[in-house]
């Protein structure tokens, strides 16, 4: 499977970039923001929910990515502790709020109530796998309630 690599530069990019991070894993020392750049960086392991179909079960893999918001300002946790930087994150969804067009709030919605917010210019994402995929026995699921 190719490494993929995303752009997200508006409401639709940005589901995409969504469904693809969904399940992934992070520590909370693997969140950065560069304020002189106004720059969020997020390195994760992401379930590759894109990978390639072997027999008819999906094949288990995740791959080492990063995903990058440019134009981020005030980031702002919710039950999310910083002070613990090794505490395991699941991202759940990347939600964008429409604020005065273009401007807006990105919300990181994580597993267990945790939220990290942050406001944006505009909708200007990466997502770019960095090495090889390895295999996982899991497969994230979601019971429907």
């Amino acid at each position: 499977m190719r490494q993929l690599k995303l752009a997200a530069l508006d409401e639709e990019d940005l589901a995409v970039i969504s469904a693809q991070v969904q399940d992934a894993v992070l520590k909370v020392g693997d969140i950065r923001y560069y304020p002189s750049d106004r720059h969020l960086v997020l390195v994760m392991n992401r379930f590759a929910w894109d990978g390639e179909s072997t027999g008819s079960r999906a094949a288990n893999e995740r791959r080492r990515s990063a995903l990058s918001f440019a134009r981020a300002e005030r980031p702002r946790a919710l039950n999310i502790r910083q002070d613990a930087k090794d505490a395991v994150l699941s991202l759940l969804a990347v939600n964008f709020v429409a604020g005065s067009e273009p401007a807006g709030r990105i919300d990181l919605v994580f597993a267990g109530g945790g939220t990290l917010s942050f406001d944006v210019e505009c909708i200007e994402a990466q997502l770019a796998d960095l090495g090889a995929a390895w295999a996982t026995g899991h497969r994230p699921s979601h019971p429907l309630d």
